[in-house]
C-alpha cells in the first residue's frame, strides 16, 4: 500500500439520495463524499420512479404505513423499526419540499397520492408521475453544491475499510478507471451510502456501478452482515434487451395497467386475488413462471392511460419509445429483474454497524424495516430517515471541526485506464442470475457458492471484483442456509405445484 492521506472531513462512501442527504445534516462538520462517477449519474436513487411512501393524507396514519411494511415483509420486519420510520416519513417531505421538490399537487395544493402494491391506501407521493428519484437528487444536488463544507471527490472508488480489530478509522481508495495504486485515507469516521447489488445479476434495473461493492468491502473488514438472501426482483423492468432495463414503475400497474400473456390472459390473477397488486415477490414469480412457460407477458396500459401516458409516466414513455414501443397504443414487454437489496450491512436505529467508527445507511444497510420483501416505495423513505439519523449519532462521535478549517483532498491526477474484468463480471452475474434469482434450490445454491469461490480464487489481484464476490458469496450462502421459502426468497425444493413447475427451469444445468 501506497502513502496515506489524513483528513478531519466525515467520509461518505457514495453520491446517492442517502449521501446527499447525511453530507447536508452533517454540516457543518466538514464532509468528503466519494463516487466513482459524476455525482447523481450513477445512483439508484436518481432512477426510483415510484416516489416517497408517507402518511399524507387525513384517511391514512403511520400506523397504518407500518402495518403495511410488516404485513409485506413476511415477517421479518422489526416492528420498532418499522414503527420509527412511518412516524418520521411525513416530516422528510415536508423539509424535501421545502428544498423545492416539485412533488404533485391537485388544485388544493394537496399532495396527489398514487397507490401501490401492497399498500392499504394511496399514500406514495410523487413528481411528475414517475420522477421522484431524479427531483429529489436535483433538489439535494443543488443543496450540496453552495454548501461549503461538502467536497465531493469524484472518479474514485472505496476498495476497502482500513481497521484495527474492530474499529474502523479510514478507508481505501483507488482511482475509478483502475489506474494507480490503492491509498489508504484516515478520516474521523465512515459512513456507507453505496446502493445495492442488483449489478451482481445479468438483468437489473440498477446502474451499472451498484454491483455489491461496498457490501462487499465492509464483509471483508468484518462487518455484520444480515438478511442477505432478501433480494426484490421488480416485476416489470422493460424488456427491450438493454442493460441495465429501463423500469415500468408500479404506479402504471396502480393506476390500473394490467399484466396478460402471450395468450391474452391476466395470470397474475392465478396467484393472488389481489392481482397486479399483489406484494411484489409474489407478481415477480407470475411473471417469471410465464416467462419460462414461453408465454411472453406484457403490461397493457392501453385501456387504464392510454393518451395520458406521455403527460403522467414520461419517463416510462421515453424508454419505450427509444425501444421502438408506444405504450399509449401497445402492450409493453415485461421481464423480471433484480431491483433492490433488503439485506446488508447490520445498522441499528442509529445507522450504527458492529464496527465502530463505521455507520451505514440506504441500500447498503440492512436496519430491518424491509424484511423479505420491500414496501413499495419504502427504499427512498428509509435512506432519508437513516442518513439523517447515522448523521446525526456522527456528529455526537467525532470532535468538533471547522470546514474552513479543513483543507480539500487532493487525490492526485488519474493514471491510465486498466482494462475492467469484464469477462469475469459477466460470468458472476450470469450464474447469479440462474442459481440465485428469482427461484433457488440447493443444486444451484451450491454450485453458486462453488462458482463464486472459484471466482473469487482466480482473480485474487483484482479487489473490486473480489468486493463484488464477497458481497455475492453473501447472498448465496444466505440462501442456501435458508431452507424455506420467505418473501423474495423462494426455494422451489418445497412441494407446492408452482414450485415443481418452476424447480425444471432453475436446475438445468448450465449450456
Amino acid at each position: 500500500m501506497a502513502e496515506f492521506l489524513e483528513t478531519n472531513r466525515v467520509v461518505i462512501v457514495g453520491a446517492g439520495l442517502g449521501a446527499l442527504y447525511a453530507a447536508l445534516e452533517l454540516s457543518p462538520l466538514p464532509v468528503l463524499m466519494i463516487s466513482p462517477v459524476s455525482v447523481g449519474s450513477g445512483a439508484s436513487s436518481a432512477w426510483a420512479q415510484g416516489g416517497v411512501a408517507a402518511a399524507m393524507a387525513e384517511y391514512d396514519s403511520p400506523e397504518a404505513h407500518a402495518e403495511d411494511t410488516i404485513a409485506a415483509g413476511a415477517g421479518v420486519v422489526d416492528p420498532e423499526i418499522a414503527a420509527l420510520v412511518t412516524s418520521e416519513a411525513r416530516n422528510h417531505i415536508l423539509e424535501l419540499a421545502a428544498l423545492g421538490t416539485p412533488f404533485d399537487r391537485d388544485a388544493e395544493g394537496r399532495y396527489v397520492l398514487n397507490h401501490e402494491a401492497a399498500h392499504s391506501a394511496p399514500r406514495v407521493v410523487r413528481v411528475r408521475g414517475d420522477q421522484a428519484g431524479s427531483k429529489i437528487m436535483e433538489r439535494l444536488l443543488a443543496a450540496v453544491s453552495v454548501c461549503p463544507s461538502v467536497q465531493i471527490l469524484e472518479g474514485v472508488v472505496a476498495t476497502g475499510l482500513c481497521s484495527e480489530g474492530e474499529r474502523v478509522h479510514g478507508v481505501e481508495l483507488m482511482h475509478a478507471n483502475g489506474g494507480g495504486e490503492r491509498r489508504q485515507l484516515l478520516c474521523p469516521a465512515v459512513l456507507l451510502a453505496g446502493g445495492g447489488v442488483g449489478g451482481l445479476y445479468a438483468k437489473t434495473t440498477n446502474p451499472k456501478e451498484i454491483r455489491g461493492e461496498v457490501l462487499g468491502l465492509a464483509i471483508r473488514a468484518g462487518a455484520e452482515v444480515r438478511d442477505a438472501e432478501f433480494v426484490q426482483f421488480h416485476p416489470t423492468a422493460i424488456d427491450l434487451g438493454l442493460d441495465p432495463c429501463p423500469l415500468a414503475t408500479e404506479a402504471l400497474r396502480g393506476a390500473g395497467g394490467l399484466l396478460l400473456n402471450s395468450e391474452g390472459e391476466r395470470f397474475a390473477l392465478k396467484a393472488d386475488p389481489r392481482g397486479e397488486l399483489a406484494p411484489r415477490d409474489i407478481v415477480a414469480r407470475s411473471i417469471f413462471a410465464e416467462e419460462q412457460a414461453g408465454r411472453a407477458p406484457v403490461l397493457d396500459v392501453r385501456a387504464a392511460i392510454g393518451s395520458e401516458m406521455a403527460e403522467r409516466f414520461p419517463t416510462v414513455t421515453a424508454s419505450c419509445l427509444r425501444g421502438g414501443i408506444d405504450p399509449a397504443h401497445e402492450p409493453i414487454p415485461v421481464t423480471v429483474a433484480a431491483h433492490y437489496h433488503m439485506g446488508g450491512v447490520a445498522a441499528d436505529a442509529w445507522g450504527r454497524t458492529s464496527l465502530s467508527g463505521l455507520w451505514a445507511c440506504g441500500e447498503v444497510a440492512c436496519t430491518g424495516l424491509h424484511g423479505a420483501n420491500r414496501l413499495a416505495s419504502n427504499g427512498l423513505l428509509e435512506a432519508l430517515v437513516f442518513a439523517r439519523r447515522a448523521a446525526n449519532d456522527i456528529v455526537k462521535s467525532v470532535r468538533n471541526c471547522s470546514a474552513k478549517d479543513e483543507i480539500e483532498i487532493d487525490f492526485g491526477e488519474t493514471a491510465p485506464d486498466v482494462p475492467h474484468n469484464d469477462a469475469a463480471i459477466a460470468s458472476l452475474r450470469e450464474l447469479m442470475s440462474r442459481d440465485v434469482g428469482v427461484v433457488r434450490t440447493q443444486v444451484g445454491l451450491e454450485r453458486a457458492v462453488h462458482e463464486i469461490t472459484r471466482l473469487m480464487n482466480t482473480h485474487t489481484h483484482d479487489v473490486r471484483f473480489l468486493n463484488m464476490c464477497y458481497a455475492a458469496l453473501a447472498i448465496a450462502e444466505a440462501a442456501l442456509a435458508r431452507e424455506a421459502s420467505c418473501g423474495s426468497h423462494f426455494r422451489a425444493d418445497e412441494c407446492n405445484a408452482i414450485a415443481q413447475d418452476l424447480t425444471q427451469a432453475t436446475v438445468r444445468e448450465p449450456t
